[in-house]
Parts: structure tokens; C-alpha cells; sequence
């Protein structure tokens, strides 16, 4: 059966730019920026995305490709390629499958919000909610964790969910140009004109409250964009901002890997890992930034916008912006759009999510795609319920903690050093460039060796001598970092029933992964001729 491939280069790059727009960019990063003082948190964030987010771009795109002329569509039989005399290595590779399947089993259902709140924007469900309190009330009850004011019941919610679930699977399940390709290349100029129409109405506010005329847009924008020198030594700074490159770009997922693996041996990874970081960075620091940062300093003022931030990216993209959207003219239509756009953000990025454990089915099982979709399809929408049922038992951050923010960190350090140290930089500057039409700068050959597994290390150790036991031990919140009070402490039981799903999930994987390669080794024995592990 001849392997998949993407139908152009812009498909891909389109692919793999969706894969990285996702709900981070338009909710995280504001929140971010307001958190950490605006122009100060932009001087780390750029500084992370040279020295972190494109060398693990390019590191990503060529691993995936190398593991895709073996025949590999994923990390554990890419690895195992790149060391073969560890038989180890590929055991390490299960993280790559693992992260991303722990965030699709809780992202379709946040994904499922924003369909939902699309629908309620444009026929006006939300629009006798004109504060805070009121618009926080119709999230709650959304959610189910509120009597019925707005709604009789969660099965609205359900529904949606269930919609969103079968657009995620079917959509995953078709051969990738035609899928995932095609997903892309309809839904991200959609994307990108409704955010340039919000970006147009934010631009032009003014002052909407004359009797406060320094809340305006342009200070928003010179809030945002002015650096701030002295606060540079903060080191929490500096680990927001690099974990906001993990999250923008979708480093350290493994889905670049999978993604990458479907292209030739003479396809560009240099610059269209560069195109697609591009693409990314424009809407997430241009486009989301001035519409949010820019739209919530004019209505609120910097005074007010930060303790929103602080109240996370679920109160900012649910309650505040709607609140906004709906003093504008045509606010229905506006907030429509606003939540459509964050929609096509989060299934471009929840399909990739959902593709490396079908394609590892796939390819070391030799199942068809849809056989090995339905088994994802079973086995992910069973988990899904957990994080329904149990939302405000803080399930969810866990979750999102562990396969968002640990596993990423820990699986491109792992990158980093198979690529520069055990393949070798010299055999790896060679396989980045092959069919490349430019040259990356050689000052990348010290990062991509040096400076990014430092930096990584540095995140992972201070992690760890910070916050790392107490978290372990349940003495502190893995989202938050901050000791469990009395309230939060009922929570700790659905905790360690959620830590305790993810450990058998990673055994699952593990088992999985040992039966394959002990499948290899009994066909090699019996096939000395080695056609079978020949890549050919």
C-alpha cells in the first residue's frame, strides 16, 4: 500500500501552520502579555522563539521526515531509527504519542464551547448578560456547574460536544490531503479574514468611555509593544514566555513529527518550517494581540484588564471579549465570528492531535485508517466523559498540565539531544538542508547543539527544584503552583483518579510499543535478509 502524501507544499505548510494556530494564540497569549507586564513579556518571548521555538521547528520537521522514509509515522519507530543500538530509545518515543492524546481527550471539549457560543453570539443567546457576573453565570450553567438559569439542562452542551467529536474524527480519518489538507486550506483564510475584520473594528474604537480617554486602543498597543528593561531578571518571566512558544508553535507534541513524515526525501523542512512559524507568529503577536490586549484596555483600562487576565484564559475568551463584542455595533455578528474564528483555531490543532496515535495503529499494525480511527475514536471518547463530569474537580488542569505543559518540555529535550549529540550535527545539519532552497545561519549549528537543550534543561530544573515534588506529592496545584486551600483540597481524590488514568494510558502505549518491536525482531530472525527493516 504506497504511503500517504500531502497534495502540495502549501498544504503542508498550511497544515502544519493550523496545527500550531490554535485556542493558545488567542486566548493564552493576551493573557500572558497582561500577566507579565506587556512589553516586558515580549523581549523573553522573542528571545525564546529564536533560541527555542524554530531550532525545535526545524529539528521536528526533519525527524519527521527521516522517521517517514523508514516508513514511521511517529516518535517511538523514528527514534529507533535514529539509535538503533539503543534499544531503549524507542520507549522514549511513546511520549510523542501519549502528550497529544491526553490534550485531544480535553481539547474537543473546550473546542466544543466555542462551536456552541457561536451559535448562542449569533442569535443572540448571551445578550441579556451585561456584566461580568451575569456572562460568568452563562458559562457555568453552559458548563454544568450552575442550576439551570440559561439552560434546562447540559444536554445542549452535549450536544455539541458530540458534533464536534465526529467533525474532529471524520475529518482525521480521510487520507490527509483530502482531510486535514483540505480542513486547512478552507478554514484558515476564514480564519484570517474574520480576524482582520475584528482587528479592523478594534483599531478603530477610540475611547469608548469619554470620561477616561487614556483607555484607547493605542495605549493598549503601547502597553503591549514598549520593553521594560528592569524586569528582564524575573525568571518567571522567562518560563512564560518559553512555555508560550511551546504551546504557539506545538513544539514537543510529536504532531510536527507525524506531519513531517508524509513529506519526500526532497521537500523543503528549512523554509517551510520557517514559513509556517511565521504564518503562526503573525496571527498570535499581530493579530490576536492587537484584538485582544487592544480591545480590552480601551473597555477596561489596565487596571481592570490585569485582574482578568489573572482569572485565566477561559474568563477572557468567554466572558470578557463577549462583554466587549457586544457594546460594538453589530456586536452579535462580531462575536460570531470571534468564536468561529477560535473554532477553526482549535479543530486545525485538535485533528493533529488526534493523528499520531491513528497513524501509529496505522503504520505498526497495518490497520486501515478508519479501523484504526475507530479504535482512537472508542478509546478517547470513553476518557472524554472524565473531563465532562468532572470539570470543576480540576481534572481538566491536570490533564492539561501533564500532556500541555510537563510532556512537551520533556520530549523536546529528548529531541534536541537525539538530533545534536547521538545522530550527530554534522549528519543532521546534512539532513536538515537536503532539497532545502535556503540555508539556515550556522550560528544555528552552536543553538540547535548548545543553547536550546541548555534552555531546556534550565525550564525542566527549575520546574522540578521549584515546584516539582510538592506537586508530586499533591502539596501543591500542578496548574496553578500554589498550595491546595481547604476548598480545593475535595479536589485531590478525582486528581489522583486522573494521574492513575494517565499512568495506564502510558503503560498501554508502552505495551503497545514492546509487542511491535517484538513482532520486528521475531520477523527479522526469519527474515535475515533484513528487507523487512530496510526502510525500502
Amino acid at each position: 500500500m504506497p504511503r500517504e502524501r500531502w497534495g502540495s507544499k502549501l498544504g503542508i505548510i498550511l497544515a502544519v501552520t493550523g496545527s500550531a494556530i490554535g485556542l493558545g494564540n488567542f486566548l493564552r497569549f493576551p493573557v500572558n502579555v497582561a500577566q507579565n507586564g506587556g512589553g516586558a513579556f515580549m523581549i523573553p518571548y522573542f528571545v525564546a522563539l529564536l533560541v527555542v521555538g524554530l531550532p525545535l521547528m526545524w529539528i521536528e520537521w526533519t525527524i519527521g521526515r527521516f522517521g517517514g522514509g523508514f516508513g514511521h509515522s511517529t516518535a517511538p519507530g523514528m527514534f529507533h531509527n535514529m539509535w538503533e543500538k539503543n534499544r531503549f530509545i524507542k520507549y522514549f518515543g511513546i511520549i510523542g504519542i501519549f502528550g497529544p492524546t491526553v490534550i485531544f481527550i480535553y481539547y474537543t471539549y473546550i473546542e466544543s464551547w466555542v462551536l456552541g457560543y457561536s451559535f448562542f453570539a449569533l442569535f443572540g443567546k448571551y445578550n441579556s448578560c451585561v456584566d461580568t457576573a451575569s456572562m460568568n453565570a452563562f458559562l457555568k450553567t453552559y458548563q454544568g456547574d450552575l442550576p439551570g438559569q440559561f439552560f434546562s439542562g447540559s444536554a445542549l452542551s452535549y450536544t455539541f460536544f458530540l458534533v464536534t467529536f465526529l467533525i474532529n474524527i471524520l475529518i482525521v480519518c480521510f487520507a490527509i490531503n483530502r482531510g486535514i489538507e483540505n480542513l486547512c486550506k478552507y478554514g484558515l483564510p476564514v480564519l484570517v479574514i474574520f480576524g482582520f475584520i475584528l482587528m479592523y473594528r478594534v483599531l478603530t474604537l477610540g475611547a469608548p468611555d469619554p470620561s477616561e480617554p487614556q483607555n484607547n486602543v493605542v495605549n493598549g498597543l503601547k502597553y503591549m509593544w514598549t520593553p521594560k528593561w528592569d524586569v528582564l531578571l524575573h525568571a518567571k518571566i522567562w518560563l512564560a514566555a518559553s512555555g508560550q512558544i511551546f504551546f504557539t508553535l506545538g513544539c514537543g507534541l510529536g504532531a510536527i513529527l507525524t506531519y513531517a513524515s508524509y513529506l519526500t526525501k526532497d521537500d523543503d523542512v528549512v523554509l517551510s518550517g520557517l514559513e509556517a512559524s511565521a504564518a503562526n507568529e503573525f496571527i498570535e503577536v499581530v493579530m490576536a494581540g492587537t484584538i485582544v490586549i487592544g480591545a480590552a484596555f480601551a473597555f477596561f483600562g489596565l487596571g481592570r484588564m490585569q485582574p482578568m487576565a489573572n482569572e485565566g484564559s477561559f474568563n477572557l475568551g468567554f466572558v470578557t471579549m463577549p462583554l466587549i463584542l457586544q457594546k460594538m455595533p453589530y456586536g452579535n455578528l462580531l462575536g460570531f465570528m470571534w468564536f468561529f474564528l477560535l473554532f477553526i483555531a482549535a479543530i486545525t490543532s485538535s485533528v493533529s492531535l488526534a493523528l499520531p496515535a491513528i497513524a501509529f495503529l496505522q503504520d505498526e499494525f497495518n490497520l486501515s485508517k478508519k479501523k484504526a480511527g475507530l479504535i482512537f475514536a472508542i478509546g478517547s471518547f470513553a476518557i472524554c466523559h472524565f473531563v465532562i463530569f468532572f470539570l470543576s474537580r480540576g481534572v481538566l488542569d491536570e490533564m492539561d498540565f501533564w500532556g500541555g505543559t510537563f510532556c512537551p518540555v520533556v520530549f523536546a529535550l529528548i529531541e534536541v539531544v537525539l538530533f545534536a549529540w547521538i545522530f550527530g550535527m554534522d549528519r543532521a545539519w546534512t539532513e536538515m538542508h537536503a532539497g532545502s532552497d535556503i540555508n539556515i545561519p550556522r550560528i544555528y549549528r552552536f543553538i540547535i547543539k548548545y543553547i536550546t537543550p541548555v534552555f531546556l534543561t534550565f525550564i525542566l530544573g527549575f520546574w522540578i527544584w521549584s515546584d516539582g515534588i510538592p506537586v508530586l506529592l499533591l502539596r501543591k496545584s500542578a496548574r496553578t503552583g500554589e498550595p491546595f486551600t481547604p476548598q480545593t483540597s475535595a479536589n485531590i481524590p478525582y486528581i489522583i483518579i486522573a494521574r492513575v488514568g494517565l499512568i495506564l494510558l502510558f503503560i498501554i502505549l508502552v505495551t503497545l510499543v514492546w509487542i511491535v518491536w517484538r513482532r520486528k525482531k521475531q520477523n527479522s530472525l526469519a527474515n535475515p535478509s533484513g528487507e523487512l527493516n530496510s526502510g525500502k
